[in-house]
């Protein structure tokens, strides 16, 4: 597949998944926001500094962020999934928040102005691009010297329950091929060799990487987990509408089953991930 297809099934994906987001939006900004606070710690926000958040989604961490830099601090979000643009915009609308100036921008062709920001972050939106690189390349433009970026990507399925069980559930009744090591999706970047080495190639300095365990998940029972699953996470969420009504059935089931088998705590479903963040300075 060029990069053309992977990029518009990418985005179908995650279009498909802007209900879901919106429905499970304050449970989910819960849930992650130890990856959300570490990723603002390493980026060393201070009051009147300008952030240039990408892949913003929802708006994490962009809005946060817009909080710590102040009135006189700035805040560019950008994604290229206008719905998701668009309840982030509602949401920083809401709280009142005028220091944060929205883009509808693909990540891989960024048009920020050269050397004008102070720092840089990127949580969960490099795996599922077919040129991170190209997106790297130009957060690394657009910061001031010394600025910093901070990634986050998830690690392998062995590190991310939430997701692997419907993936395993889905392996028992389909032959799915396993993608290629670094391939476009949620496992581009489980190797944390590979986020390094995208900084560094990138030219960052003084890069760091570290593992952060974060509860994804957190649900009465294993039908719940698998209905979050169906609502959030576009990729699995695309593959399971493609597998016929009979196979979508047992998927769901087994899904529902494992879940609570591994739960992290007895009487509902809390399930975790491992993953990489990842700083460097320019």
């Amino acid at each position: 597949m060029n990069k053309a297809a992977i990029k518009t099934k990418e985005f179908n994906s995650w279009m498909s998944v802007v209900p879901g987001w919106k429905k499970h939006d304050a449970s989910l900004r819960q849930n992650t926001q130890s990856a959300t606070a570490r990723m603002l710690h390493l980026a060393q926000l201070k009051e009147g500094d300008t952030l240039l958040d990408i892949a913003c989604g929802t708006g994490e961490p962009a809005i946060p962020a817009a909080q710590l830099v102040g009135r006189t601090g700035k805040v560019i979000a950008t994604d290229w999934v206008p719905d998701m643009v668009a309840f982030a915009r509602e949401k920083a609308d809401r709280q009142g928040m005028n220091n944060i100036e929205f883009q509808i921008l693909d990540g891989e062709a960024l048009n920020i102005a050269s050397s004008s920001v102070d720092a840089a972050t990127i949580r969960w939106g490099l795996m599922f691009m077919p040129d991170p690189e190209a997106c790297v390349a130009g957060a690394f433009r657009a910061l001031k010297p010394g600025g910093r970026l901070v990634i986050a990507n998830w690690a392998g399925p062995e590190k991310t329950p939430w997701a692997a069980i419907t993936l395993n559930a889905i392996k028992k009744h389909v032959d799915i091929p396993s993608p290629a090591p670094g391939a476009t999706g949620l496992y581009a970047f489980a190797d944390p060799s590979r986020n390094r080495a995208l900084l560094e190639n990138a030219g960052f300095r003084s890069v760091s990487i570290e593992p952060l365990s974060v509860p994804v998940i957190d649900v009465g029972d294993g039908i719940e987990y698998f209905s979050w699953i169906k609502d959030m996470a576009g990729p699995i969420a695309s593959l399971f509408a493609s597998l016929a009504n009979d196979v979508q059935s047992k998927v769901a089931r087994d899904a529902a089953v494992d879940a609570e088998a591994h739960s992290e705590i007895p009487g509902r479903v809390r399930l975790s991930g491992i993953t990489w963040i990842a700083a460097g300075v320019k």
